[in-house]
Formats: C-alpha cells, structure tokens, sequence
C-alpha cells in the first residue's frame, strides 16, 4: 500500500502487550488487524479485550494481505526467528528489545531485510517520549556546552520480588545489562551518536534467586548471567560514560548525568516518556527544571513513527541500525566482562533526528 493508515498485526500476547494495543488501537495512522502467540487461546482473549478482528498462531496474521507491519513481542529467544519469518512473509518488522540474541542473529535480520527491501525497527521508542527529546534539544542548543562525561545507572534487587515468572531475567537474554541496558545505551546514543569501544567489569552476587509472587512464590531457580556490570563507553570525539546495571542494589537508582564544558544535564528516567529534565551552570547551588514539550503517549510511538515514515518514504528513528548497534554494544560489554578489556564495536550509526515540533501520535496524517 501507498497511503491511508499502515496494517499493525503484533506476536506474542504477554503482558507488555496490553500497552502497546492500548496505545495501536488510539493512534488513526495504524490499524491493529491480528494478534498471534503460540497460545492462541490468550491470543483470542487478547485480541478480544482490545477490538482486534484476526487472532490465532504466527501464519495467521502473516497471511493477512493487509498488515504490513509486524510487531515482535515474543520472549527474547524468539526474537530473530519470528523477525526472519515475518520478513520472509513480506512484512516490515520491529521488534521488542533486545533486537535479537546476540550480534550474529541481529546481521541476519538486518540482511534478510535489506535483501527483501524491508524494514526493521527495534525498541525502546522512549528516546522519542518528551522528556529524552527535550534532553536531546537541550543539548544540540549548547545549553550545557560539549559533552564530555556521562555519568549512568540503574540499580535495584531485581524484578523477582514482583514479577510471578522472573525465571528469563536471568537467563542469556537477560540480566540487568540485556532487560534494561537498552533503555539507557538508545537514550546515550540518540543523544551523543555511536560508541567506538567498551570496557566493563561484571559479577554474579547469587547462583539462585527465589520468586517472590503469584503462584509459584517461594520456588528457587538458577541464574545464569551476570546480575552487576560495570561499563565504560567511548563516544568518538565527544564523550566517554560510565554506566552501572546491577540486580544487586538495595539502593534503587534511575540516573543519566550529563556533564558538558557550560554545566551538566540531569535526564529523566530513560524506561518513562516524560521528565523531570533538570540543568545545572558552572556557579549554580543546585538544579533547576527544565520545560519539557513533546509526546508522552508511551510505548508504540516507535512503530506510529516508523508506520508514518513508510509512507513518506523517509528514514524511521527507532531503526533497526540503531538497535542492532546498541544489541553489539551489550554483547561487548559482557565480553569485556569476561575478559577485562576494552573492545571496539563494529557497528555504526548516524544518530536519529529529533522529531517535529507538534508531532501527534493522535493526529490522522494518512487519510
């Protein structure tokens, strides 16, 4: 198709899936059409609760002629699999984080689209909410000067105690670097550009962890990856960061600190869509808040964007080029891990554009 509103279908009905069709199905420039997970039992009551017209396995919703675009929420696992065969079928793919596995898988998804002309795209879109575009606007107007150092961490003991299946945070694919190292390297990235190397120190502080809520409280499982990383990352000719992704803090901490040559930059939450956004000069005594303008509308705006850059036929900025860098950057980070060294990255990118002033995710752009 070449105008009118883009064909959505999503795979996988878990619980990140509520979100995002609470969120497809009020923006008019989409049309959520099927729902597909290997349970097609939750696949129909998903698709049910949220008006959606075609529910049932995989095949399904890639036979539908009008859907264009598919939304890959499977488990992390699956991530690359789901992403070839829904490329194969024909459609546009973008896809949860983390974009796949491992660097290998990612070149495959990237390759196969490029070879069909098809395009990929990856989460987290939150670089794009309000709070990390008003960051990225701060910066490019020289508020803060040039950057040179960024101090980031996210600390806490882990989603065990909440979560009633927390058994694949711990398994490759997960752990506090894979589950929301995506968030804080996409903000970093959008906001200075690629990395040219990484370092890091890791550790494991359990062998086991114990679920802490629903039905299977009190069970223990293994933990198979490590749960505290220590990163640096070298941006060329800007900055360099230090970041933190730990499992194993009794203090929680959601921090990105931006240091610049005219002052520093405290970013909200990179996991949310809003601020705070707060600025601090050279002689200041303490912080001081910054407005912040742009679209809070939470998880989807990264498939919205893309679905409307297919029609224009103009780059999307949640890119599959930008996730796949930032999947090679966790995959270094836990090489240096292990060996104690900085690696280079191979990856590249050039940094995604702000988006314009007054884009509405509930405007009707597409007839």
């Amino acid at each position: 198709m070449t105008d009118g509103p883009v064909g959505v279908a999503l795979v996988g009905a878990g619980v990140i899936s509520g979100q995002y069709l609470r969120n497809l199905t009020s923006f008019p420039d989409v049309r959520v059409l099927g729902v597909a997970d290997l349970d097609t039992g939750r696949a129909a009551a998903v698709a049910r609760e949220h008006g959606v017209p075609v529910s049932g396995p995989l095949e399904a919703v890639l036979g539908l002629p009008e859907v264009e675009i598919v939304v890959n929420l499977t488990v992390p696992v699956a991530h690359a699999a789901v992403a070839l065969e829904s490329l194969r079928a024909g459609k546009h793919v973008y896809g949860e984080k983390p974009f796949a596995m491992d660097p290998g898988e990612g070149a495959k998804i990237m390759a196969e689209a490029a070879a069909l002309g098809l395009r990929v795209g990856g989460a987290p879109d939150t670089f794009l909410g309000a709070g990390l575009q008003s960051a990225l606007h701060a910066l490019r107007s020289g508020l803060i000067g040039e950057p040179v150092a960024v101090t980031a961490a996210t600390q806490s003991l882990g989603p065990e105690s909440w979560h009633p299946n927390p058994e694949f945070f711990y398994q490759p694919g997960g752990g506090p670097l894979f589950d929301l190292g995506p968030y804080y390297l996409t903000a970093l990235v959008s906001l200075l550009g690629p990395v040219a190397r990484v370092a890091a120190s890791s550790r494991r502080a359990r062998a086991e962890r114990v679920v802490g809520s629903g039905p299977k409280a009190g069970q223990r499982f293994p933990v198979d990856v490590p749960t505290h990383v220590n990163a640096l990352l070298d941006f060329p000719g800007t900055a360099t960061a230090a970041a933190t992704f730990s499992f194993d803090s009794p203090v929680n901490r959601r921090l990105i600190e931006i240091i610049g040559t005219e002052g520093a930059l405290s970013l909200p939450d990179p996991n949310t869509f809003e601020g705070p956004l707060l600025v601090r000069g050279p002689h200041d005594a303490d912080w001081r808040e910054l407005p912040v303008s742009g679209t809070t509308a939470s998880r989807g705006i990264g498939v919205l964007d893309m679905a409307r850059s297919l029609r224009a036929g103009t780059p999307h900025r949640a890119s599959g080029e930008l996730a796949y860098h930032v999947l090679d950057l966790m995959a270094a980070i836990a090489e240096a891990g292990e060996r104690g060294e900085f690696r280079p990255i191979a990856s590249t990118l050039t940094a995604p554009e702000p988006l314009p002033d007054g884009w509405d995710p509930y405007a009707a752009t597409l007839g």
